[in-house]
């Protein structure tokens, strides 16, 4: 009798054993997993993952308890990172896809900032590179554990930091991702913050170099008035590198009024759009803000009179230490301390893709061409750096869209959207390379044909300019 109830015990326990709360007892090195329940048909389970003696990389990962597809995806984050991002979550669940999402190793305390991080370059390489990795690791063990399978395909996707990481991945960790999507990417990271503290220091340096929020139409509507037609259709967006403006055709006669500049915001407005500039050897060092993105230059810095900091300032007292003041700030000697300690593992840009283009991987670059925070040219950088790197021809993995109109990872007064999982999963699993695509303004009508760099799209001169089959891709400068 008592074998009879031992075997009815064995079998019950069996019945009802929870495969999501068994993961909790899962082996991954270097990483303990903290929490795993099944909820609302998900199984939702968080990790921490240690893979130096000052790491402390927080991981989120979501398992569909049923109607898996067989697939993955790994998701980027913005910023300094510091919290899981957990937006593409829900929807990725939705469509049958296991999806993860890590904090960087970056979490501050309440009231405290990524300054915490100063002297401490174990965690300026989780944020850079390592965190991506082990929250990849991760995810693959809790699929393999839960499913009793491997992935059969792994897509990744990320915008600003997130587009960093990316490329991140395909350079260091071909093997992690079949498909990747890198939006915006700041992959040229310390590039991106002498951006940001250039920008500043053009608009703070003095009170009369600051641009008012107010006249910042006047300056983007006269760029629009110059450059707006040339690809064909005057609709209020433009390609930046066709574009010629000087801001000096809006300077004051004399003094200053509302609608035009003073000399000296002139030489702001210049300032900007030449982007940072080696003092001592004239070298560019990180391309300028784009034609077009004037709308959105209030995001440099409030009113000098409010005695702000430059935005994302930890990256130099990383380097400087946490008293360093942007006003003493020595840019060409400067630069080159913060290229030497942070570059080796912030930077993605050597544009080596030898072994992620042998294993098949395919890469689907975007950049909007409004971007005033991570600035279009640095993605044609680095797409000039694969070119390179590749020796020739790179379509068959690699593509590079730039969007009109659009900001910064999204925003803007053009299209802000593209289908970015759907084209990968045709390039990756049916070969379908993409050729023109359609972006898309969430709520609007308003549509457009982009094309793979360095073509552009052109319109026909008839039909309706939202509808992308009245454009054709075509190399700058044809008709």
């Amino acid at each position: 009798m008592w074998k009879a109830a031992a075997l009815l015990s064995l079998f019950a326990a069996v019945l009802w054993a929870d495969p999501c709360e068994d993961l909790k007892s899962l082996a991954i090195p270097h990483t303990r997993i903290l929490t795993a329940s099944a909820t609302g048909g998900v199984c939702k389970v968080t990790a921490a993952s240690i893979p130096s003696a000052d790491s402390a990389i927080r991981i989120e990962v979501w398992l569909p308890v049923s109607g898996w597809n067989g697939k993955l995806i790994g998701t980027g984050n913005g910023g300094f990172a510091g919290k899981i991002s957990s937006g593409l979550f829900a929807g990725s669940v939705k469509a049958g896809y296991a999806v993860a999402n890590t904090d960087m190793g970056m979490a501050v305390d309440p009231g405290h900032d990524a300054s915490d991080f100063t002297g401490r370059p174990e965690r300026w390489r989780d944020w850079g590179w390592r965190a991506t990795h082990e929250m990849t690791v991760v995810e693959k063990a809790l699929v393999q554990a839960f499913y009793g399978q491997p992935q059969q395909k792994s897509y990744f996707l990320g915008c600003s930091t997130g587009g960093e990481q990316a490329l991140m991945e395909a350079e260091r960790f071909p093997e992690d991702y079949d498909g990747i999507a890198s939006g915006a990417p700041a992959n040229n990271r310390t590039g991106v913050h002498l951006s940001i503290l250039w920008n500043y220091m053009a608009t703070h340096r003095e009170d009369a170099a600051y641009i008012p929020p107010a006249k910042l139409p006047l300056l983007h509507d006269a760029v629009l008035a110059a450059c707006d037609a040339k690809d064909g259709v005057k609709d209020g967006l433009l390609n930046p590198w066709s574009c010629q403006f000087d801001p000096a055709s809006l300077q004051c006669k004399e003094g200053d009024a509302p609608g035009c500049l003073t000399a000296r915001q002139v030489e702001t407005a210049k300032e900007i759009y030449r982007g940072p500039v080696d003092p001592k050897t004239h070298k560019q060092l990180y391309p300028g803000v784009p034609f077009g993105s004037e709308l959105d230059w209030g995001s440099f810095g409030p009113d000098p009179a409010r005695k702000s900091s430059p935005p994302y300032a930890p990256i130099f007292q990383w380097v400087f230490g946490k008293n360093w003041d942007w006003r003493g700030f020595d840019l060409s000697r400067g630069f080159a301390e913060i290229q030497k300690l942070l570059a080796p593992d912030l930077n993605a840009t050597s544009g080596d893709l030898h072994r992620f283009a042998q294993r098949g991987g395919k890469l689907l670059g975007y950049h909007g061409m409004a971007d005033w925070l991570v600035v279009p040219g640095e993605s044609i950088n680095y797409h000039a750096a694969v070119v390179k790197k590749m020796k020739g021809k790179t379509s068959d993995f690699y593509r590079l869209y730039f969007i009109p109109g659009m900001g910064h990872c999204g925003g803007g007064t053009g299209p802000n959207s593209l289908d970015q999982l759907g084209t990968l999963v045709n390039w990756v699993e049916k070969g379908v390379a993409p050729d023109k695509l359609t972006a898309t303004r969430g709520g609007s009508p308003l549509k457009r044909a982009v094309c793979p760099y360095p073509q552009v799209a052109k319109y026909s001169g008839s039909g309706d300019p939202n509808d992308a089959a009245n454009y054709a891709c075509v190399m700058p400068g044809k008709k």
